[in-house]
């Protein structure tokens, strides 16, 4: 009778197992961020005609404003960025360098389960595959509610680090009136000529309607499926959820490249920076990053 039960019991959560790796569902996000700092400091600058900076807006325009789709089930998601034609052909390693350093380019794959991410890079022509733990989330609940796309939302706010290495988070440094003319032949640190918080408050609207621990890039860990993220600088927000689509997507890591954990790649692309910082300088364009912003 024992062994009957016992049978049973296994059959039993085998079949809700395997019901919940049937699960899945695909989420469209809009990504954008705001580039106002940057275009309050070209304005004023002689040496960017009005021509120049809507050249340079529209270009900024393009880089900061991106489609994701995110496919999930139970425990696991890929998140990436939506493919596009580009004009004249593919897009060259510049360009994937920068896709990368503002959110988009490779496969974001976590598993939520396991706690950890695993995300394939393209950089200077290597590709990296980037592999660490889940950032760990301090979700705190608040009492406001709101509709998203249908769905009832909660929010959640939260206080992360802010990334090293994603473009997003930087704003050019603000210019002191009172301070002494720089000295051209002293080298500054890339992090010295940017400004960048070491800090984001974080807010999240999340629905319990769709009961999955998932969202965009490496955010999770709400109880439903996070629709809208707001870091001060980039909206990522939801604009369709598909639950079980008749076409099941394979959601599984990358194994493309060489494995590193995420500060290993930050400071590979941090020196390769500073490495340019130099060349620029060494050329007479001591602008670096701002200047190529108007600075």
């Amino acid at each position: 009778m024992y062994k009957i039960i016992f049978t049973l019991a296994v059959i039993v959560f085998s079949a809700v197992e395997i019901k919940a790796q049937e699960f899945q569902g695909m989420a469209v996000y809009e990504s954008k961020t705001s580039t106002s700092d940057f275009s309050k400091r070209m304005e004023g600058n002689k040496n960017v005609t009005p021509d120049m900076q809507k050249m340079i807006e529209d270009r900024m325009k393009k880089m900061f404003e991106k489609t994701f789709i995110l496919n999930f089930d139970k425990s696991a998601s890929i998140y990436k960025e939506e493919e596009k034609l580009e004009a004249g052909g593919q897009s060259g390693a510049g360009m994937r360098m920068i896709m990368s350093m503002t959110g988009g380019g490779g496969t974001f794959y976590k598993n939520v389960k396991e706690k950890s991410y695993t995300v394939d890079k393209e950089f200077m022509g290597k590709e990296f595959l980037v592999k660490d733990s889940l950032p760990n989330l301090q979700w705190k609940m608040e009492g406001e509610t709101r509709i998203i796309g249908g769905y009832n939302c909660f929010k959640a706010t939260a206080v992360r680090e802010a990334s090293k290495t994603d473009f997003r988070n930087f704003t050019p440094k603000k210019e002191d009136a009172n301070a002494k003319p720089a000295d051209a032949t002293k080298k500054t640190s890339l992090l010295e000529e940017l400004d960048m918080p070491k800090e984001t408050v974080i807010t999240a609207w999340y629905t319990p309607e769709i009961p999955v621990n998932q969202g965009p890039e490496n955010y999770w860990g709400l109880p439903g499926l996070i629709l809208e993220v707001n870091d001060g600088k980039t909206v990522i927000l939801c604009s369709k959820v598909v639950l079980n689509p008749k076409v099941k997507t394979v959601i599984k890591a990358s194994t493309k490249g060489k494995v590193v954990a995420q500060k290993e790649f930050d400071d590979t692309v941090f020196k390769k920076m500073e490495e340019f910082r130099d060349m620029n300088q060494g050329r007479g364009n001591g602008g670096g990053i701002p200047a190529r912003f108007g600075g």
